[in-house]
């Protein structure tokens, strides 16, 4: 069973805790309303992992969410359009995107779309608490986010040195000038302290540790790979930028990392320094 996450919406990214999309109460269950995007696999999705505000009162903010478990039918190809009986609708489309091509994120919209009192993650005491669940859920991802990243470097770094063993150059290969071994070595340390990193980050959240560490983790990670994925483009030089090469995907496929899951800015603001400050010396 495949399932999608839905909680970003068009005017609200980061801002996680004013979303728009409701679920309103109805006889056995919620009407969902709302648009939701940036919402990956939702067209395979078997479930969506859904945020919606279930508290009119919007003063209240986060403390209005509730987190749903959204069965649906998968769709095919780019698009979907989904149907109920009592006349709901649901319907996606999906956003091209320069790089991560193999995974298609969504707009998804609801149009009075049921679902059951029992796809209420917590039951009625998991009302008001979708923001905190979701959170949590975040923590994961972004552990997610650095492994990745760690992934497309190490691609591209196993490109790079085939490609200077390979490709000759005023009569030898160009892994053989001292630039080109000093480009290799840095990215292949950079790619260990990613890994190593992530390896320790990965242990304290097993523990029930680590939030701290897991945005610091992706932050650093994840704008590492946007360094590694450019050297090893520089590596290739011209055919670097032609798309017959995988360096040219692992390159725009690196520069969306540090976008989603937190945006960079976002997780040195409002989590990292905030988190720094306001703890002791000891943690830092």
């Amino acid at each position: 069973m495949l399932n999608a996450v839905a909680v970003t919406e068009p005017d609200y990214g980061s801002d996680v805790a004013g979303i728009k999309a409701t679920a309103t109460k109805s006889d056995g269950g919620w009407l969902i309303n709302g648009v939701k995007t940036w919402c990956t696999f939702a067209a395979r999705a078997d479930v969506l992992m859904l945020l919606v505000r279930t508290d009119p009162d919007r003063s209240k903010t986060h403390r209005g969410l509730s987190l749903f478990i959204v069965p649906k039918e998968r769709g095919a190809g780019h698009g979907f359009e989904l149907a109920q009986p009592g006349g709901g609708k649901m319907e996606g489309r999906a956003i091209d995107t320069i790089g991560y091509r193999g995974m298609h994120s969504y707009e998804v919209s609801f149009d009075a779309w049921f679902v059951e009192d029992a796809c209420l993650v917590g039951g009625d005491d998991g009302l008001g608490k979708g923001f905190y669940l979701q959170m949590a859920g975040f923590e994961n991802g972004r552990l997610q986010t650095a492994a990745r990243a760690v992934g497309v470097m190490q691609a591209a770094y196993e490109a790079a040195r085939q490609y200077a063993l390979d490709r000759t150059v005023f009569g030898q290969p160009i892994a053989e000038y001292q630039l080109t071994k000093a480009k290799l070595a840095r990215m292949a340390i950079t790619i260990q302290a990613a890994r190593q990193f992530s390896y320790v980050v990965a242990r304290l959240m097993a523990k029930g540790e680590g939030t701290l560490e897991a945005a610091m983790v992706k932050a650093y990670v994840c704008k590492a790979a946007e360094w590694v994925t450019r050297e090893a483009m520089q590596v290739h030089g011209g055919m670097g930028y032609a798309e017959e090469y995988a360096v040219s995907r692992y390159f725009v496929d690196a520069r969306v990392l540090s976008i989603f899951e937190g945006a960079d800015e976002t997780l040195c603001l409002k989590v990292i320094a905030r988190r720094l400050i306001e703890s002791g010396p000891a943690e830092r």
